[in-house]
């Protein structure tokens, strides 16, 4: 027996857009803030030493969105804010703003990377799985 799927309300598809949107907006807030040192500019001055702090953010919030996805809409479509916040760090890294280059270049970069974008496929292959194991209980239960 095949489920065919629901298409979206109109209410699903808004907060799938608002979902995307705060997507797009954190990867680019933790893009721009990559680079803050404690240089005395915008931090405290203690000997110039590179804070990652929006590793912290992309590691909080990346899961969240997706976990919030596969809660409000529907699991199958937890992969486009995860999708969204990850081509907006490497696009706009690469690309940046008038062509410059916004992503550092060192190990900053790949904790980034990384930071937001493991945590969020551990999400999203959470829900995916819970997914699966409670449709395939419920057909056979």
């Amino acid at each position: 027996m095949t489920v065919t799927p629901q298409p979206l309300t109109a209410r699903q598809r808004g907060l799938l857009v608002l979902l995307s949107f705060d997507a797009f907006l954190l990867g680019l807030l933790e893009l721009f803030f990559l680079p803050l040192r404690l240089d005395g500019i915008v931090l405290p001055k203690l000997g110039d030493a590179p804070i990652p702090l929006t590793v912290v953010l992309a590691v909080l919030t990346t899961p969240l969105l997706v976990m919030m996805t596969a809660k409000v809409i529907r699991p199958s479509f937890s992969v486009i804010p995860l999708l969204v916040w990850v081509l907006v760090v490497l696009v706009m890294g690469v690309t940046g703003p008038g062509g410059d280059l916004v992503l550092v270049q060192d190990w900053r970069a790949l904790l980034l990377i990384g930071g937001g974008a493991l945590p969020g496929a551990l999400a999203l292959g959470g829900g995916l799985g819970r997914a699966a194991k409670a449709g395939k209980g419920g057909n056979h239960g």
